[in-house]
């Protein structure tokens, strides 16, 4: 069977040639960790867009096959089938030494990985590629980046719906595809590096019960310990490490594993310990107390604040720095996997600090309060914005970093979107002093976008270009500063996803991390402190996900988060000497599962 009628031609591709290997699963639930593949499709093509090779099998899973109405895939039709153990070696074969391609890639290669892992091997894939992530880089003129809307955009045909092998195919289609257009406006393919694993080292422990009370603040010598309080331990203890988490977390403290300024007490038997935790209590001005004392303490807990409980939260979606008060710093990429203590970005520079990593500068990206006040308004629907550039995208070259932010400014202030990206959306391009240099002018020319100088925004004409026709749902497009309200959705519904996307920076390294805040706006746990090395939290509220060296995404799923937060920040780190504005702008979206149309956008200059 062909796999598109498209005809091939490998040098329309540029420079994306690669060797594919195209895949698709089909699974019993959401959850890699815990649940299971049913059946598996995987399509070689070449450099030049031939297929090579093609496989495809049902699994039988061990387990329930889960939502059959959506799969299809019955107990008795997978009843005989092979396991993934009998079959990894054929799929690891036609992986190994290609790229790796899927829609929502990271969801594949996770289950895959971790079905490798349990046939005690690893996923040979060096390398991966998003279609999804590509086609919102191109960004074509479709309601949605649902595979079945991307293929009825590039003119593939679909025959059956979650069917493993052809849903492959379909892909294969729209790989093509996506590959000429991002050739023809010059984009870089967002590929994703994927180091082989036998065991995930991302996988997150088993949950632990979050404390149910607020921190009272920090435990005053010879007085009494009050549920809520955190407490860590340093150093050689009499007890057993283990049985002091225990009696302590049923006392209703909040046990840590890390100091921090929130820290309500150190539990150490040395007075003078080189400790990390002791240096940063000393730094803290935390007090110590000696085993001894503690554990009588714990027979004596005084009782605590609990967590208020929200009743039907206001969820929105804020675009306004105010979270830089509370956002702590993310840990560079050079740094151990498990973090070191979040310090709020408004704290001396933690330069100061000899037990700390680097400097890193960290600017809120958007603030995702979970429980608005209740007179909080709606956001109106999404829809386009009146004004002089209403449904016009508007992409700034050049200027220092002040002019390209005045510029994106009054390109929203006019009612249109400011682009970071050249894109088959962007419909007109603004000329700042320097800009002639910068390498996507000899693309813009080629497609013949027109181009304006500064002046054009004063009062912009845009006779020159008919607008687009419009979305079924056109995002809203926020100011900085400005608040989203999201609409109600069922608890069963996909997880909202806030995906943060940039200009390719270059060698600087960027980072999206999350923090979940409770009322006080502190970070109860240390499991509530999501980034690259830990990009889970325990009970998978909220995910990182990665799709491309430019782009990354935080899932949230609100319904599930716990009663005590209040907050999800989302923020950007970058490490080294490079800063947010040597990068640019960055471009911030909200949507209701991985490949729904955005409901509202908003492009933030993030600071210098």
């Amino acid at each position: 069977m062909s796999l598109t009628a498209t005809p091939r031609d490998a040098h329309a591709f540029g420079g994306h040639a690669h060797d594919w290997a195209l895949v698709d699963v089909e699974t019993s639930g959401l959850v890699a960790r815990r649940d299971r593949v049913l059946s598996v499709a995987v399509i070689t093509v070449g450099p030049d867009g031939e297929p090579t090779d093609e496989y495809s099998t049902l699994l039988d899973p061990g387990c329930d096959p889960g939502p059959v109405e959506v799969h299809g895939l019955t107990a008795e039709r997978l009843r005989g089938a092979p396991t993934f153990e009998q079959v990894a070696g054929r799929i690891g074969a036609m992986l190994q030494g290609r790229v790796m391609v899927a829609h929502h890639a990271q969801f594949d290669y996770d289950f895959l990985a971790h079905e490798f892992a349990r046939a005690r091997t690893y996923l040979p894939v060096s390398q991966r590629l998003c279609t999804l992530a590509l086609n919102r880089q191109v960004d074509p003129p479709t309601d949605d980046m649902k595979l079945g809307s991307l293929a009825a955009h590039y003119g593939v045909p679909r025959r059956r719906a979650h069917d493993a092998l052809d849903d492959t195919r379909v892909l294969a289609g729209v790989l093509r595809a996506s590959l000429r257009e991002a050739a023809r406006l010059d984009l870089p393919l967002p590929l994703v590096k994927c180091p082989p694993r036998a065991q995930s080292q991302f996988t997150p422990r088993p949950p632990k019960t979050p404390c149910a009370y607020r921190n009272p603040g920090r435990w005053t010598p010879g007085g009494p310990l009050r549920q809520g309080m955190k407490i860590a331990i340093t150093g050689e203890t009499t007890h057993a490490r283990a049985e002091l988490v225990t009696r302590a977390v049923a006392a209703g403290l909040n046990m840590v594993t890390s100091v921090s300024r929130h820290t309500s007490a150190l539990v150490s038997n040395e007075s003078a310990t080189r400790s990390t935790k002791a240096r940063r209590a000393v730094a803290e001005g935390v007090p110590v107390v000696d085993e001894a004392t503690f554990v009588r303490l714990l027979a004596d807990v005084q009782a605590g604040v609990a967590h208020e409980a929200q009743a039907g939260p206001v969820v929105t979606v804020a675009t306004t720095p105010a979270a830089a008060t509370s956002a702590p710093v993310a840990p560079p990429r050079t740094s151990p996997a498990r973090p070191p203590t979040p310090v709020p970005a408004s704290a001396p520079s933690v330069a100061s600090a000899p037990t700390r990593p680097a400097p890193t500068s960290t600017p809120p990206v958007g603030p995702v309060p979970v429980a608005a006040p209740a007179s909080r308004r709606p956001g109106r629907a999404a829809g386009r914005s009146d004004g002089m550039l209403a449904g016009r995208r508007v992409l700034v070259l050049g200027g220092v970093h002040a002019t390209a932010v005045a510029a994106r400014t009054r390109v929203v202030e006019l009612g249109g979107s400011a682009a970071i990206n050249l894109s088959a959306s962007v419909t007109d391009v603004v000329l700042l002093p320097g800009g002639e240099t910068d390498r996507r002018m000899k693309r813009v020319t080629a497609i013949e976008l027109p181009v304006h100088d500064a002046h054009w925004l004063a009062s912009p004409t845009t006779t020159d270009r008919p607008v687009p026709p419009a979305r079924s749902g056109e995002p809203l497009v926020m100011p900085r500063g400005g608040v989203f309200d999201l609409p109600a959705v069922a608890a069963d519904a996909p997880a909202w996803h806030v995906t943060v996307s940039w200009a390719p920076p270059g060698d600087a390294e960027i980072d999206v991390v999350a923090f979940l805040l409770d009322e006080d706006e502190q970070v109860t746990r240390d499991e509530d402190f999501v980034f690259y090395g830990a990009p889970e939290s325990p009970a998978g509220t909220v995910r990182l996900l990665t799709d491309g060296p430019s782009e990354q995404t935080v899932a949230l799923d609100l319904a599930a988060l716990s009663v005590a937060t209040r907050r999800v920040v989302v923020a950007a780190a970058i490490d080294g000497d490079a800063t947010f504005g040597t990068v640019g702008a960055i471009q911030l979206g909200a949507t209701l599962g991985p490949s729904a149309a955005p409901l509202t956008r908003a492009t933030l200059d993030a600071a210098t």
